[in-house]
């Protein structure tokens, strides 16, 4: 039974994947789909309505939603890896936000705005590019430098400006179109802004401390926890790719145009790429899930653990896109036709790849 639903997810999300790349955003259908599975959600403790579950599960739901659409994949991870800040929210506030059946949360990690403490709170002015989701998010996440009234920075105890967190709701920003990029389209990651908007100071919030929820898992480091889920979305517009690959090599050299040798020698180069794939993925899995067990059992992990986490991840990424790159030429013109869904999700792979925490390896 538990099958034949996950392949009716999958058909279904592989169905309108063409059309919400036209779309430029996750077409109604599948953000349907998300609400009925609580994607948006999945961090989220059920206190709040939320799916409530761990990392562990998340990353191989994450994989799955890649493989099957890297728009869909690529969302709901920054969109529910954004929902993660549920545990260190205002109770009060995270009940009222979580009550919406369609939440979701949209934002960028990038320090984009300044916020002056006034009588009410905070004057927020900033502008955050990269949201993805943007077109659909009721809440959007932005970090901002605190200053004084005459605009200088405030500063913490090591003469560092202090940087918070804030909580947006959709009317109070204004999106900015300017996702234009060759791939992952359907993401919708634009820009947003404020400008004068004065927040509640109970729209604040610190990850990694005041956890405000009896429930583990929101003290797993913030950056492992970011290199974690991108990874796994490269590894499953990969795995995609390269089913798609072995496809179209087959329809072409059926046509008679190879000889044995070149035929034996790109299963070689294909057979190379699995296994490489498939080699970083299960030494992926062992470092996170010993990274897991860890923080669960001792509340604390070692910090050459960690280490581990985030060279593994960043070398599965590389790897994906490096697969990616080899097996290309073997796909005929089919690849390079931009309708065509081989060629989507290899575009799907590089824009992935660009993100400023998969750049490099070391």
């Amino acid at each position: 039974m538990e099958n034949t639903s996950t392949q009716t997810w999958q058909g279904k999300v592989q169905a309108f994947a063409a059309p919400s790349e036209e779309m430029g955003k996750l077409h109604p259908e599948i953000l349907e789909l998300a609400y009925q599975e609580n994607w948006f959600k999945l961090f989220v403790p059920k206190i709040y309505g939320g799916a409530g579950k761990k990392l562990p599960e998340i990353l191989r739901l994450e994989e799955e939603l890649a493989e099957a659409d890297g728009s869909l994949g690529w969302t709901i991870t920054l969109c529910a890896g954004a929902a993660w800040f549920a545990g260190f929210l205002n109770p009060k506030l995270a009940s009222e936000i979580f009550a919406d059946r369609e939440v979701c949360f949209a934002g960028s990690g990038a320090v984009g705005g300044t916020a002056v403490k006034t009588n009410n709170g905070y004057l927020i002015n900033g502008h955050w590019k990269y949201a993805s989701g943007a077109l659909h998010a009721t809440i959007f996440t932005a970090n901002c430098v605190l200053k004084n009234p005459d605009e200088s920075d405030v500063l913490d105890e090591k003469g560092n400006p202090v940087i918070k967190s804030f909580i947006l709701k959709r009317d109070e920003v204004e999106i900015l179109a300017g996702w234009s990029y060759f791939g992952l389209i359907a993401t919708g990651s634009h820009a947003f802004e404020v400008k004068d908007l004065v927040v509640p100071t109970n729209r604040t919030f610190t990850i990694n401390s005041n956890i405000e929820v009896a429930d583990e898992g929101f003290d797993y480091p913030f950056l492992q926890l970011a290199e974690t889920t991108l990874a796994v979305n490269s590894l499953g517009m990969a795995k995609h790719f390269i089913a798609l690959v072995e496809e179209a090599f087959k329809s072409r050299s059926g046509l008679k145009r190879y000889n044995e040798q070149q035929i034996l020698f790109f299963q070689s180069e294909l057979r190379k790429c699995k296994e490489e794939i498939a080699d970083l993925r299960s030494r992926f899995y062992n470092a996170f899930d010993q990274s897991w067990d860890q923080l669960i059992t001792s509340g604390k992990i070692e910090e050459n653990l960690l280490s581990e986490v985030s060279l593994i991840s960043r070398k599965l990424a590389h790897a994906c896109r490096r697969a990616s790159d080899t097996l290309f030429p073997y796909c005929g013109l089919e690849a390079a036709k931009k309708e065509s869904v081989i060629n989507r999700v290899w575009r799907d792979i590089h824009t992935a790849s660009q993100h400023a925490l998969l750049t490099f390896i070391d």
